[in-house]
């Protein structure tokens, strides 16, 4: 029998917590600053209201309308057409992947944690904070152990299952977070730099928005969603019959927006309060912030917080990362969920080594040369570009046009009063949704440049989360 969450708070805090990743914390602040603030920000917002929350309305109706996870839902719900269930494939090839190197950045971040309870870098000068975070990423063995230990706990959390394993340590991680979230933001109100993070993050500027930053926040709402990874459709498949759907997705896509503001009025104020600029690489959470934590009052603690944030986030959107290859693992291969979960935590940590060893170059030393990013922004790259756009726009279309209309206007008014919504949001799923995912691949893999075509200077970005030591400023 399917278990399904035990209450609707359940499934949102878990939803929550998948969609509120490092994607938000270590992505969303510099992609803001470099896309010029308060445009960009705006954009985001409406690419959530107008995209983000039309399609995770459909993936959930997918999970919940199949009862399957995203393999089997294409296969149930198109049975004589069984090649759309390459699109949940990718979803599960995108969640494994990721996990493998998101672990990594998760486990540098556990690592400044006990940095900042030791006090390490109080009293050091920018470019020795700068050189520690270089140490650190450059050493594959130290990397390594934290790399295994996130796994670890991520992959304990998903053996206990959907009620007292997903749903349980969410609704405390999740929880946990927002307070962290609030008594930061609190914090970074006393600070001199507030009001000009203020203005800089909600004073639209034209002058530096670019076409591909339109496509820049697209792919970003996209992404911080949790969409295109079969996430949503396997958490979809955990919902009973009576849940409203709309309703909570658009709770998931505004909870999103909030904490999204939250996160970059913690960190914009801080950034400004020293006179920094907001334009600086990945480098921001692991080189800029902790150097700044140190001139703070109660600088130990507040890094230590805010580290804690970090990598609460991370774990609460790792979940999922193992939750969907197992239990697709579990539908199509009749597994129980023990073996299952340890299958995909085991391989997604050996697969993950190569990421650890990234930088010091330990495994794989020639892989940059050959390839032009390491192993880790390679597989990041891979994912970002092509696996989740490409898996996004695959359920769009097939939502839109190979869903059989009486499926679809059966599942979306069950358990809901906004069934005259209907007509509006299949539209967007026919049309609208699927243009714009094409025309973040587009772009995002250079086919076309839009800003050159627009006769403005070219620029390109990604909505993934990599870092790049040789490109990242130190502050």
């Amino acid at each position: 029998m399917r278990e399904h969450w035990e209450s609707r708070l359940g499934f949102i805090l878990a939803a929550l917590g998948s969609a509120i990743g490092l994607g938000l914390v270590w992505k969303f602040p510099y992609t803001v600053g470099n896309n010029g603030g308060g445009l960009f920000l705006f954009t985001y917002f409406a690419c959530v209201i107008l995209i983000g929350i039309p399609l995770l309305i459909g993936e959930l109706l997918l999970g919940r309308g199949s009862q399957r996870a995203a393999v089997g839902a294409f296969a149930e719900l198109a049975k004589e057409k069984p090649y759309w269930k390459l699109s949940g494939w990718l979803g599960v090839i995108s969640s494994f992947l990721i996990m493998s190197f998101y672990s990594v950045i998760a486990g540098w971040g556990m690592s400044y944690i006990l940095m900042s309870l030791s006090g390490v870098y109080q009293k050091l000068s920018a470019p020795e904070v700068s050189a520690i975070f270089d140490t650190l990423s450059h050493s594959g063995s130290i990397s390594l152990f934290w790399h295994f230990l996130f796994t670890l706990i991520t992959t304990g959390i998903v053996l206990f299952g959907v009620r007292k394993g997903i749903e349980f340590w969410s609704k405390i991680m999740t929880r946990m977070l927002f307070v962290i979230l609030l008594g930061l933001f609190f914090y970074s109100m006393s600070l001199e730099g507030f009001g000009k993070a203020a203005h800089f993050v909600f004073h639209p500027d034209l002058a530096k928005f670019k076409f591909s930053s339109a496509l820049e926040a697209l792919g970003l709402a996209f992404f911080t969603l949790s969409l295109g990874q079969g996430i949503m459709i396997s958490y979809g498949s955990y919902m009973q019959r009576k849940e409203n759907i709309p309703y909570m997705a658009c709770i998931v896509g505004v909870m999103v927006i909030v904490v999204a503001i939250l996160i970059t009025m913690i960190i914009f104020p801080i950034i400004f309060t020293f006179g920094f600029e907001p334009q600086q690489g990945p480098g921001l959470i692991f080189k800029t912030l902790p150097f700044l934590f140190a001139k703070l009052p109660g600088a130990l603690v507040l890094s230590t917080i805010f580290f804690i944030l970090f990598v609460f986030t991370a774990l609460t959107s790792a979940i999922p990362f193992i939750e969907v290859p197992a239990t697709n693992i579990m539908e199509l291969a009749n597994w129980p969920r023990k073996p299952a979960v340890l299958v995909v935590g085991i391989s997604a940590f050996l697969f993950g080594v190569p990421s650890a060893f990234a930088f010091s170059h330990g495994i794989f030393p020639n892989w940059q040369a050959v390839y032009g990013l390491n192993f880790l922004d390679t597989t990041d790259n891979l994912i970002s570009t092509w696996l989740i756009p490409i898996g996004g726009l695959l359920t769009s279309l097939f939502i839109g046009w190979i869903l059989k209309s009486d499926v679809a206007k059966s599942e979306f008014p069950l358990g809901t009063g906004w069934g005259l919504f209907y007509h509006t949001w299949h539209f967007f799923m026919k049309w609208i949704i699927p243009l714009t995912i094409f025309l973040i691949i587009v772009q995002k893999s250079g086919v076309i440049d839009f800003d050159r075509y627009f006769h403005k200077e070219g620029r390109h970005g990604t909505h993934s989360i990599h870092y790049e030591s040789s490109q990242t400023k130190s502050p």
